[in-house]
């Protein structure tokens, strides 16, 4: 059976938005009430977090912006974009989000545990590199792919992005570098507005960025088909050495910042795709990490199913990649757009 290292703190819990925010405490009670329900806290390693570093977190930060966070530390309400801001105890919980995130990458690169998910709050794909902003302080995954380049000399990673909003800090952070693929799905056009099939990338990056922009209403069997026909053949060729996803849960069909219509089985074949990808080509590494996801109920169904898909408790099916559907014109224009880098 897989081993499956589980990041909790409880930081990531006092993190405070304030009332009526979407992104509260109650999504973490949500995910550790299925893992006790359904006793899945019984089969996963428990990893306990440390607080990053302000060198490990301006790997991808500007080293102001750092000071910037962490001058909110104990006060009691920092706004630092409309949608974003800080408690007294937000600063501490983002490093210690972040160390999650480290920790996580360590466990899986020493062979400790075979996988690793890191459940936190703040969440982080859209931190730029001096900027917050929806809802998140620290770019966790950005930083993550930074720190195993830099520590275990980690040259070809891969970050899959599945969250219902296009990860522009992430993006933004690896436009320039053949180091960092970064591949997306995201409802489009949507918040942040970015991700569009042409963002490809600049410089050495040219061609390491994949966007995959896609309209509202899209499914289970949209979302596993465009990993087959876009994604695999992608990685068949970069061979990634690492891949680290950011696990967003608002692509879920109840969502109520979200327009798709992803099932907890449509996450299920997603991560089997990738757990499958990782085993083929980087000996099974392979790092989660939270981002969004705002229905509670999607949130315990979906994460339960994940993890269930990482243990090896289920092997979903993919189901009949054949029939058409109405992602296709998409898959078709992000191919021609991408043929200029890799073939399909």
């Amino acid at each position: 059976m897989t081993k499956l290292g589980i990041v909790l703190d409880k930081l990531y819990f006092d993190h405070d938005n304030g009332m009526g925010h979407p992104e509260s405490q109650e999504r973490l009670f949500a995910i550790v009430d299925m893992l006790r329900e359904t006793r899945l806290l019984e089969e996963v390693v428990r990893i306990e977090p440390r607080d990053a570093t302000k060198e490990e977190i301006t790997l991808v930060h500007d080293p102001k912006y750092f000071d910037l966070i962490q001058s909110t530390k104990g006060k009691i309400r920092v706004f630092l974009d409309p949608d974003t801001s800080t408690c007294p105890v937000s600063f501490n919980a983002a490093v210690r989000a972040v160390g999650g995130m480290l920790d996580a990458t360590d466990k899986v690169m020493k062979g400790e545990v075979d996988i690793a998910f890191p459940l936190v709050r703040p969440p982080g794909h859209h931190a730029e590199r001096n900027r917050a902003m929806g809802f998140c302080l620290f770019n966790n995954v950005a930083v993550g792919a930074a720190y195993a380049s830099k520590v275990y000399g980690v040259k070809r990673i891969l970050i899959v992005d599945w969250d219902l909003h296009h990860g522009n800090g992430t993006q933004n952070m690896f436009y320039d570098s053949s180091e960092v693929l970064y591949f997306s799905t995201h409802q489009y056009p949507y918040y942040p507005g970015t991700g569009s099939v042409n963002e490809v990338g600049v410089q050495n990056g040219f061609g390491y960025t994949i966007n995959v922009p896609i309209h509202p209403g899209m499914g289970d069997k949209e979302y596993i088909k465009i990993f087959f026909e876009i994604l695999k053949p992608v990685i068949e060729q970069y061979k990634p050495e690492l891949i680290l996803i950011s696990a967003g849960f608002d692509t879920y069909f109840g969502d109520p910042l979200g327009g798709m219509s992803v099932s907890p089985k449509g996450f299920a074949q997603m991560t089997r795709f990738l757990k499958e990808m990782a085993e083929s080509y980087c000996s099974g590494k392979l790092v989660l990490i939270l981002e969004g996801g705002y229905n509670l109920e999607g949130l315990w169904e979906s994460t339960k199913a994940v993890i269930e898909e990482l243990l090896e408790k289920n092997k979903t099916d993919y189901g009949d990649l054949t029939v058409e559907t109405k992602v296709d014109p998409i898959i078709e224009r992000v191919k021609k757009v991408q043929s200029v880098f890799w073939t399909f």
